[in-house]
């Protein structure tokens, strides 16, 4: 049986302009200026501003929108919407009136000061090989199937595509035949170019073709020639006394033989492989400063573009204001200009909040590790979560994540990531809170100043940090060990 039912519900529920803020707040100093523009080329009503002025009534529309999630600009197409269109917040009599409305003040930096950062210029790994091969003496076809392999090459530096399918690809995507063994005797072509070691399977055939550019008459390279090709899986394991006795070595020749080897490059792509744009550098997006013991806090200019409303598209508004016949057409160009120009109040607004969210969340960050940015010794950092930046901006968890994750601060001893200010609390034997920062600082020290012949284990650090009074166990510190990306004990021994 069918029924009808009414039901009253509480929903939260996030509107465009929210959703937008929020998206704004993630992205990094770096790909602002491109969001700006996609925004500048979406709506016309939207522009750079010159003088970093505009009109007074671009200020009227409140902060709070954001809050309450009103989307006052999309009409709705309704008859009594294009009948009733009221555009005198667009055209008041003192509209002609410029004020100074800049979206940077004193805590931005000028632009031109040396602390911005210049853009790298790079050529590809890619490009760097595709230049050997230009030199090389093939015909048009052998060239088609070598860029071919040159494409299939990791960022790394190796190949890991197999021959038969780089033979498949050529077939189908470029209608050239060839087979397996052309494809291998153009690899080897390639194997020469530089850096050594590229083009190949796998890090043992890597290290070898390295090691075989050097001089074969230097016992050196002799043992370590042995070494990998017949004892690549103890060498890899660090079981150098099983290799001393097999090869029946001296302790020199065995310390020559593995000093060739590390010197090799496990990844001969790495030098030149070139990142996204944004990650290939980092531009912060605050500056620390202290002047004599006093912290200051500035933000990069780079996050404060001077943005306005189009003067042409508010003449637009005064004019048909001032016309008598208003047809159906009229109407639905005034309410897209409406649109537009509301769509560009909210952006500008969107941008102004991105900048006060930015400034107290780093603001309070800075006041909280105060001792840290003086100092720059992450011994004295805090214990530090979102939520206590939370409470004291009174922002939501969720919104000092995305700046926390996202965004970087210079200052006098490097630029570091938000969140690398954040850690959990460990307590002492007199029941003091510290930050899991400043045990971490101490177990990479104590590693670092190891006898690399006796790499401490995890046992032995955790009865250290023990003795000098942090309540740490030694699956913690094995947890801590490898979130420094250091290895075991074993791995760490060294000839």
């Amino acid at each position: 049986m069918l029924k009808q039912t009414q039901q009253q519900k509480l929903l939260q529920k996030l509107s465009p302009q929210q959703i937008q803020l929020m998206k704004l707040l993630q992205v990094p100093t770096a790909n602002l200026e491109e969001r700006i523009k996609e925004e500048l080329e979406e709506n016309p009503a939207l522009e750079y501003s010159e003088d970093g002025s505009t009109p007074e009534d671009e200020m009227e529309k409140p902060a709070e929108e954001f809050e309450n999630g009103e989307d006052e600009f999309e009409p709705d197409g309704s008859e009594s919407e294009y009948d009733n269109i009221d555009i005198s917040e667009y055209v008041s009599e003192g509209d002609d009136e410029i004020a100074d409305y800049k979206l940077r003040d004193d805590n931005y930096p000028d632009p031109d000061e040396q602390r911005t950062m210049p853009i790298r210029v790079e050529t590809t790994f890619h490009d760097h090989l595709l230049d050997q091969l230009g030199l090389q003496t093939l015909d048009e076809r052998e060239r088609r199937i070598a860029e071919q392999i040159i494409g299939s090459i990791d960022d790394d530096g190796y190949l890991r595509r197999e021959a038969s399918a780089i033979v498949d690809d050529l077939s189908f995507s470029q209608n050239v035949e060839t087979d397996e063994e052309e494809i291998r005797q153009l690899i080897k072509l390639i194997q020469t170019f530089d850096p050594p070691g590229v083009c190949c399977a796998d890090l043992k055939e890597c290290l070898l073709l390295q090691l075989r550019r050097k001089a074969q008459d230097d016992p050196g390279i002799i043992y370590a020639t042995r070494i990998l090709d017949d004892y690549f899986d103890e060498f890899t394991k660090k079981h150098y006394e099983k290799i001393q006795r097999s090869l029946n070595l001296s302790d020199e020749d065995l310390r020559e033989a593995i000093g060739q080897i590390i010197k090799l490059n496990p990844k001969p792509g790495a030098n030149h492989s070139v990142l996204n744009k944004a990650e290939s550098y980092v531009i912060p997006d605050f500056f620390i400063l202290n002047n004599n013991g006093k912290l200051e806090l500035s933000l990069n200019s780079k996050n404060a573009p001077d943005l306005r409303i189009s003067e042409g598209y508010r003449e637009m508004l005064k004019e048909y204001d001032r016309g008598d016949k208003k047809d159906k057409r009229q109407k639905e160009a005034v309410l897209f200009i409406k649109q537009k120009i509301d769509a560009a109040k909210w952006f500008i607004d969107a941008i102004k909040q991105r900048q006060h969210t930015l400034l107290s969340t780093m603001e309070a960050i800075m006041n909280y590790q105060y001792d840290f940015f003086l100092t720059g010794d992450e011994t004295t950092m805090r214990p530090m979560i979102l939520k206590d930046i939370a409470d004291i901006t009174q922002l939501d968890i969720s919104t000092v994540s995305r700046v926390a994750n996202s965004k970087y601060v210079q200052t006098e001893f490097g630029t570091f990531k938000l969140k690398f200010f954040f850690s959990e609390s460990l307590s002492t034997d007199s029941g003091e809170e510290v930050s899991t920062r400043e045990v971490k600082k101490i177990l990479s020290d104590m590693i670092g100043g190891e006898n690399k012949r006796k790499p401490l284990s995890d046992e032995n650090l955790t009865k250290m940090l023990q003795d000098k009074g942090y309540n740490i166990a030694r699956r913690t510190v094995a947890k801590y060990r490898e979130q420094l990306n250091i290895p075991v004990a074993r791995l760490r021994k060294e000839l």
